[in-house]
């Protein structure tokens, strides 16, 4: 039986996990350990503990890894409840491992005052599953006008800044925002899309023109990534770039980043396990914004990942219904619903395959997300809030439209086989999702 602290909270005085191997970046650890949690935090890390406790969880056979953070998604509330809402967007999150997310704010109304920044945050309070840190919009409805206030949207809760979904054109008031970001401590996240050049369904090329689509030219994104990268490195100042795709996108970043410049960058599981054939089976459920791009972009993806130009894995988790999917690939919405899929795809597309080490994968999925939040996660160490994800790295199993948890079922994984599979998640030492 699935258990959510929402419906039954699981809280324990004293949980003991038993027989687990550990897998921690910051300690360089990949080893077997028990781990005492007391109340929220972890209270000893030890190769054998015997104590009387409240719950014993064995994790022979499994690895324990620092809850996995997302950056990135999307939750729809407030405003298209009918596709996720924070509550059911949440339930996904744990079912996948997800101990803390970030929701973009392209909702209806957008976050750019404090009103409705508070109304959010005191969903998420009464939702109480994972830890939901929620961005505030870069300009005000996301129009590309007017600054938001940062300061006092940051004091509100804003974890950082962005108007995803939509590109802030104005090059001078993206300078600006970046700019005011550095200054209080936070960052811009930049969705690249240079909209002269990005209209179509899906990646240009041969499988558009087969299909009877317009394709999306890849400088889309690049070009606009280049602007980030100009404003950061001029102004000595971090932009953040979404969700990258491309071979060209990600060369530019770690050249970038070899100059020093303070720039970082994201990508997806999907942009490390399709291309554009995808499409071509899976349909407007293959649609997202930057599109499935080819072998040569994918390949390069899982470089950036393996030599560090990209930071961090994020889902873009984009909930939409069966409905809007299937208005055909030109009318259909971008985006893919992605929690629960996640750390299947990185364990077959990035360990499985020798790309990355897991050690590696707890850096681009814990430790490197918690250090771009400033937030005091992605490790196991003593002392330290116990958010955690425990995981069989060898379940296999057939991915279902049945088994999915998130209000909507728009995923090119349904059908596929996939391996490893999320036990237990702890939250705050609370078993917010487990067997």
């Amino acid at each position: 039986m699935i258990k959510y602290q929402a419906e039954k909270e699981v809280k324990c005085m004293k949980m003991l996990l038993k027989n687990g191997t550990l897998i921690d970046y910051k300690t360089n650890t990949f080893e077997k350990y028990d781990i005492l949690i007391q109340e929220d935090k972890i209270e000893k890390l030890e190769k054998e503990i015997n104590e009387e406790v409240d719950t014993i969880i064995d994790c022979t056979n499994l690895y324990i890894m620092p809850g996995m953070i997302d950056i990135h998604c999307h939750l729809r509330e407030p405003g298209f409840e009918y596709k996720e809402t924070i509550e059911t967007g949440a339930r996904s999150a744990v079912c996948g491992g997800f101990t803390t997310i970030c929701p973009m704010p392209n909702t209806k109304p957008t976050p750019d005052s404090t009103i409705i920044l508070q109304k959010i945050i005191e969903e998420v309070k009464r939702v109480n599953l994972c830890n939901i840190l929620p961005y505030a919009s870069v300009t005000k409805g996301e129009k590309g006008e007017e600054l938001v206030d940062f300061q006092e949207l940051k004091n509100a809760g804003a974890i950082a800044f962005s108007d995803d979904g939509m590109p802030v054109v104005n090059s001078k008031i993206m300078r600006q925002a970046i700019i005011e970001a550095e200054k209080i401590g936070t960052f811009v996240a930049s969705h690249c899309e240079e909209k002269s050049v990005a209209q179509g369904a899906i990646n240009a090329g041969t499988v558009a023109d087969e299909l009877g689509v317009e394709g999306v030219l890849p400088e889309a994104e690049e070009i606009m990534a280049a602007r980030e990268i100009v404003i950061s490195e001029t102004n000595d100042v971090r932009a953040h770039i979404c969700h990258i795709s491309t071979k060209t996108t990600k060369n530019m970043v770690r050249d970038a980043k070899k100059r020093g410049v303070k720039i970082t960058c994201e990508t997806c599981p999907h942009y490390f396990t399709f291309t554009v054939d995808e499409v071509k089976n899976s349909g407007a459920n293959a649609k997202m914004n930057p599109p499935l791009r080819n072998e040569k972009d994918r390949l390069a993806i899982i470089e950036g990942l393996k030599e560090g130009t990209i930071d961090c894995i994020i889902t873009d988790h984009a909930p939409h219904t069966e409905e809007e999917k299937s208005q055909g690939l030109a009318k259909a919405p971008n985006g893919i619903i992605g929690f629960e899929t996640a750390l299947s795809a990185e364990i077959m597309n990035l360990v499985d395959t020798g790309e990355l080490s897991y050690l590696d994968l707890v850096r681009v999925t814990s430790y490197n997300p918690a250090n771009l939040l400033k937030i005091d996660r992605g490790t196991i160490q003593v002392g330290k809030v116990a958010d955690i994800t425990i995981f069989d790295p060898n379940e296999e199993y057939i991915y279902t439209k049945e088994m999915i948890v998130s209000k909507s079922k728009n995923s090119p994984f349904i059908g596929k086989n996939l391996k490893g599979k999320v036990k237990y998640t702890i939250v705050s030492g609370n078993i917010v999702y487990g067997k």
